[in-house]
């Protein structure tokens, strides 16, 4: 009995053994997988950057002279013309120094005049040898005194002038006005800001670019820079603004703590929609000829570096690394590692393992970039 028992038991195990067997080369069937053969494409490389978007002009109007607040000729939010006045201090005080000045002005010609007639009587007296030469000295430096007085008589009247000038404070340019803290009859130190005054009829768009992208953008360029290229602007609502920009310059150097360098856009701006200190994005465009993508999905990272799986001729998958150069939408544009020449696994990397064979379903690029788009 004990032996009927043992060995209907090594036939269990057997029938155990061969079950175990046949599940494993189950396991290893053939995975059917979408396979994608890589080429070059000629692309658009779009990117964005957050922008501060300035006026072409705006300036501070500040007092230069101490006074009341006598007039308020214009409200917030009003356009105002080059040389409109704006604003009026009490100029009372102003114009007493304009007369005193004149009136010192006046006092130094009648001295001049005076030691003119000096001059001329000593002269023709030392002519006759009555007086001599020394007196015809004197004479004359009395006279350099007196002219240099009006010098300075006719310096403190332009002073006085200018001063008082600055009782009326005029638009610079044409412009909108900013807020008005002061109202009439405000006591006005010199200095205090009255407003600022904006020319928004085209706007300056600032936005930095990263080292990396700079020379790509620069190399990229005909002329072998970006001045005058085209951009596009989202507002802050999410809308492009219909009116074309172009880069006007950027700055000589970069910034030493991001590594990045600032360009500026120029925007029309003729309906005013556009406002000093505004937010959006610059859209900037360049084409990248023969460029060569993977699609996002494909890639997988493994300690900070790109993998995707090449299939090879015997439909064995590889793992491949490769080197990106930057981000398009759901591709990634490769630097090197990868040729047109390779076939990857689209999609379903995390099913398969290096060295699985695989069933290829050939997609094409065009209609991997369709899909993307409809999703």
């Amino acid at each position: 009995m004990k032996i009927v028992h043992v060995a209907a038991l090594l036939g269990l195990v057997y029938v155990t053994g061969c079950t175990a067997k046949g599940n494993t080369k189950e396991k290893q069937k053939d995975i059917e997988l979408p396979v994608l053969q890589l080429g070059y494409k000629d692309t658009l490389l779009h990117r964005s950057y957050v922008a501060t978007i300035n006026a072409c002009q705006n300036v501070e109007l500040r007092a230069k002279v101490d006074g009341f607040l006598e007039q308020v000729l214009v409200d917030e939010g009003q356009l105002v013309k080059k040389g409109q006045a704006l604003f009026r201090l009490n100029d009372a005080e102003f114009k007493v120094a304009v007369t005193e000045a004149n009136a010192l002005l006046a006092s130094a010609e009648a001295e001049v005049k005076a030691a003119e007639v000096e001059t001329n009587r000593v002269k023709t007296l030392v002519g006759k040898n009555v007086l001599s030469a020394s007196e015809m000295d004197l004479a004359k430096a009395r006279l350099a005194v007196a002219q240099a007085k009006v010098a300075e008589a006719q310096a403190q009247v332009e002073k006085a002038t200018i001063r008082y000038s600055y009782t009326l404070i005029r638009a610079p340019f044409d412009g909108i006005i900013d807020r008005l803290p002061n109202k009439r009859g405000s006591l006005i130190a010199e200095g205090t800001l009255l407003t600022t005054v904006s020319d928004i009829h085209a706007m300056h768009a600032y936005f930095n670019v990263s080292e990396n992208e700079y020379l790509h953008y620069i190399k990229a360029g005909q002329t072998g820079n970006r001045i005058g290229q085209s951009v596009d602007l989202m507002l802050a609502d999410g809308t492009t603004y219909k009116h074309e920009g172009k880069i006007e310059t950027m700055e000589s150097e970069f910034e030493r703590e991001t590594g990045s360098i600032a360009f500026r856009a120029n925007f029309p701006n003729p309906g005013k929609i556009l406002k000093h200190g505004a937010s959006g994005k610059v859209m900037l465009t360049s084409v990248v000829p023969k460029a060569l993508m993977v699609p996002s999905r494909s890639v997988f990272e493994i300690q900070d570096k790109n993998y995707v799986f090449v299939v090879g001729k015997d439909n064995v998958v590889k793992m491949k690394n490769f080197i990106p150069e930057t981000r398009v939408e759901d591709f990634i544009l490769v630097r090197s590692g990868l040729s047109a020449e390779d076939r990857i696994i689209y999609e379903g990397v995390q099913n398969i393992r290096d060295g699985n064979k695989v069933v290829p379903r050939p997609v094409s690029m065009e209609a991997v970039m369709a899909e993307q788009t409809e999703e």
